[in-house]
C-alpha cells in the first residue's frame, strides 16, 4: 500500500514538472512572438520615416532647382543645408542635390554681378557729384551756402553781394531740376540769382547744388541750373 502511494506521487510530480516545462515554452514562444512584433513594428517606422523624410528632401530640392526668385539666396542654401545632413543614400536625392547646388551657384553668381553693378553705379554717381562740385561749381555752392549760413542781415547781404560777383547780373536765369526722365527734364517755376540768393537768406538754408553753370568769355555766369541737395 505505501509502496502503491510512493507511485503515484513520483506520477503526479513527474506530470506537474511536465505542466511547468510546457508553461514555460509557452510563455518563451509569446515572448519571441511579442519581440518579433515589436521589431516589425519598429522597421516599419523606420521605413515610413524615411520615406517621410526623402518626399520632403525632394520636395525642397525641386523647389531650389524651379525657383523663380520667389526664395532668397539664403533661404535656398539653408533647404539645401538641411536635406544635406539627411544623408540619405537614395540616388535620386544625390541628383537632385547636385542639381540644387548648380542652380545655387548660378544664382549667387547672379547676385554678386548685381553687387558689382551696384557699387559701380555708385562709384559713377559719386564721381560725377565730384566734378559737378569741382572747380567753379565748388565755389559757387560754397558762395550759395555762406549765404544761408550767415549769422545776420547784413552779413547775409554782403555774401550775396560776393555771390552775385560770380555771375554777370542780378537778372541772370536760374533753372531748379525736379525731376528728369530721358530728355525729358521737368523744372521749378523760372527765377533769378538775385531772388534766388534772397530765398536762401530768408530760408537760412540752400537747398539745392550747382548743377551746370553756363559761363561767358570772361568766366562769368550766364545761366545756372540747380538740383536738389
Amino acid at each position: 500500500m505505501m509502496k502503491r502511494r510512493l507511485v503515484n506521487a513520483a506520477w503526479i510530480q513527474s506530470r506537474l514538472k511536465l505542466a511547468a516545462m510546457m508553461l514555460l515554452v509557452i510563455s518563451l514562444g509569446m515572448g519571441l512572438g511579442s519581440c518579433t512584433s515589436q521589431k516589425k513594428l519598429a522597421k516599419k517606422k523606420a521605413e515610413q520615416e524615411l520615406a517621410e523624410k526623402t518626399a520632403k528632401a525632394k520636395t525642397d530640392l525641386l523647389a531650389i532647382i524651379n525657383d523663380d526668385g520667389k526664395m532668397t539666396l539664403e533661404e535656398k542654401e539653408f533647404k539645401l543645408a538641411a536635406v544635406k545632413r539627411l544623408n540619405l543614400d537614395n540616388k535620386e536625392i544625390k541628383d537632385l542635390i547636385v542639381q540644387a547646388e548648380e542652380k545655387i551657384a548660378r544664382d549667387r553668381s547672379v547676385v554678386e554681378q548685381r553687387k558689382e553693378e551696384e557699387r559701380l553705379q555708385r562709384e559713377k554717381e559719386a564721381k560725377e557729384r565730384e566734378m559737378r562740385e569741382a572747380g567753379p561749381y565748388r565755389n559757387i555752392n560754397l558762395a550759395i551756402d555762406a549765404v544761408a549760413n550767415a549769422g545776420d542781415v547784413s552779413t547775409a547781404n554782403m555774401k550775396i553781394r560776393e555771390a552775385l560777383m560770380n555771375f554777370t547780373g542780378e537778372e541772370v536765369p536760374v533753372l531748379i531740376l525736379i525731376s528728369s526722365e530721358g530728355e525729358m527734364k521737368d523744372y521749378d517755376r523760372p527765377t533769378t540769382i538775385r531772388k534766388y540768393l534772397e530765398f536762401v537768406k530768408d530760408q537760412k538754408k540752400s537747398p539745392n547744388k550747382v548743377l551746370n553753370a553756363v559761363f561767358d568769355p570772361n568766366g562769368k555766369i550766364t545761366e545756372l541750373e540747380l538740383i536738389k541737395k
